[in-house]
């Protein structure tokens, strides 16, 4: 079926719940291509700022050998872009509630359908770029939007209006929190959040999981069973160790996608040709046409060159490696690393490790912060109130950051864990249109992203003991599972819900299911 012959059904996909790890997904996201004289009451901006451009272009007034497209958009000024992409994105932060998905959906509706600044292919391309590199999708999607309208200012920009609501209210919540409440006798107003916020970890983890391949769930089984044998059989293994398994295992993943792919087909090495037999297992999607690198509007306008997004590369491996080894040597021999690089290590570390971010991120957070920096109901109602925030899931650093070490804390855990993903959407941008096109590369992404939502299993495991501890909290959970998978109610109002559940249970309120969860198997 031809690309313009696509039902319209696909534009409704774009508001279930889809993940951003599997690159197939931009299809159900994206719908087919819109006729731009079908959206002028949406593309009242561009058409009042181009309407004198236009005139100058269809007397002939400007010509220089450049589609009528090209001129009118190339011609306006750079200042006047910028603006367009301060005003765009700046509600945008505090409207971007429900998840990954739903961001996708907002995005591609100001951008895509209203303002017409980028075509359906284009926001595809953007969209994948931030599937194959680690850190938040989303974030690097707004980066990306807006990297192709204003270059590196416009894109930095964007990244701190679509950040900025979920720092500053989670960085006031986790001093606050640090300051005034007791983690071993929580206040009635957060007891219903943890076993709410839980909830959304399993939803997530079924929406991603039951769109994986057979040898996606494969992968993903062994990962999540891998995770949760980590955290479970200590002395033996120290959790720790999951800094270096972890990582271990998306690349395993990837390794094995890899190998999966080519069965069946000719595979040349060394300049011999080898057959390797059988039928791949997984499902493998070719790249479509992509981008012309060299004439390509948008790839012209982001204006980085292919030496700087090079150096763009070596400088995050280059602060990777130093902080890592640092951190690392000073613990070997004993000495106690500053408090705030130690935050920066852990962050910058698994910001370079996780792909597709949301609820991937949290197993390993939770390995590295507790019970070091908080104990893990501290942690528990911080990620509730990061599941209500408009924004990505990684503002939760900044609870984080702002429990351990006060608003200093915060701000170096924010630019920890955003920081790889920000400086990679910048590094790729020039390498994409040529990368994409590389077999492996694609086929070794199903592996990994595979892998990665393994660890949102485990993290269902490992939070599940720390978040319901008593019968009200099971309670919680049904009701907050219920209004979230039944019913589709937004990830703020199940947190919400939860919360003035779990304080009308609390022992101070109504005292209700206050017994220990599963304390009845102590009689049997």
């Amino acid at each position: 079926m031809a690309e313009e012959d696509k039902p319209s059904e696909v534009a409704a996909v774009a508001e279930k719940n889809t993940d951003e790890f599997v690159d197939d997904d931009i299809e159900k996201v994206v719908p087919e291509k819109l006729d731009v004289n079908d959206n002028d009451d949406d593309d009242d901006v561009g058409q009042t700022e181009r309407s004198g451009l236009e005139l100058e272009v269809a007397n002939g007034d400007i010509d220089n050998g450049k589609t009528a497209e090209e001129l009118l958009e190339e011609d306006i000024p750079w200042i006047e872009r910028f603006k367009q992409v301060f005003w765009t994105y700046l509600p945008l932060g505090f409207v971007a509630f429900g998840g990954p998905q739903a961001h996708v959906a907002i995005l591609r509706d100001h951008l895509v359908v209203q303002r017409n600044w980028l075509d359906e292919e284009q926001f595809t391309e953007l969209f994948a770029i931030g599937q194959g590199l680690p850190g938040p999708t989303s974030t690097q999607l707004v980066v990306s939007t807006a990297l192709a309208r204003a270059g590196p200012i416009g894109g930095l920009t964007a990244f701190f209006l679509w950040n900025l609501p979920g720092l500053i209210v989670l960085t006031v919540c986790g001093v606050l929190i640090a300051t005034f409440v007791d983690e071993d006798n929580p206040p009635w107003y957060l007891i219903g959040l943890p076993p709410a916020a839980i909830s959304l970890v399993f939803v997530a983890f079924y929406g991603l999981g039951v769109k994986l391949d057979k040898l996606g769930i494969i992968l993903c089984l062994i990962s999540s069973l891998v995770a949760i044998m980590i955290n479970g059989s200590e002395p033996k293994i120290d959790p720790l160790w999951s800094q270096y398994i972890y990582p271990s295992m998306l690349a395993c993943g990837g390794i094995v996608s890899y190998i999966d792919s080519i069965r069946g087909t000719d595979v040349r090495i060394f300049r011999r040709t080898f057959h390797v037999p059988g039928k791949p297992y997984g499902t493998y999607k070719s790249p479509g046409k992509g981008w012309d690198a060299e004439s390509d509007l948008t790839m012209r306008r982001i204006g980085i060159p292919i030496w700087v997004g090079a150096l763009i590369w070596v400088a995050w491996a280059v602060v990777l490696a130093v902080t890592v080894s640092i951190v690392g040597r000073m613990r070997r021999n004993g000495e106690t690393p500053n408090q705030y690089l130690e935050i920066f290590e852990v962050m910058f570390r698994i910001g370079s490790l996780i792909f597709g971010g949301g609820q991937v991120v949290l197993p390993m957070l939770q390995t590295e912060v507790v019970p070091m920096w908080m104990k893990k109901d501290a942690f528990l109602q911080g990620l509730g109130l990061a599941q209500s925030m408009p924004g990505p899931l990684f503002n939760f650093s900044s609870y984080l950051g702002a429990v351990y070490k006060g608003v200093p804390g915060a701000l170096v855990a924010f630019l920890g864990l955003f920081g790889p993903g920000v400086m990679l959407i910048f590094g790729m941008v020039p390498f994409w249109a040529r990368l994409r096109h590389v077999k492996w590369f694609k086929s070794s992404l199903n592996g990994v992203n595979a892998a990665a939502i393994g660890l949102v299993g485990a993290a269902c495991v490992i939070l599940w003991e720390g978040a319901v501890t008593t019968f009200a909290d099971a309670m919680v959970f049904m009701l907050a599972l219920c209004l979230a998978v039944v019913y589709g109610i937004g990830a703020p109002w199940v947190v919400l819900s939860g919360g003035i559940f779990g304080a009308i249970l609390h022992k101070d309120a109504l005292g209700l299911g206050q017994n220990t969860w599963c304390s009845l198997g102590d009689n049997l």
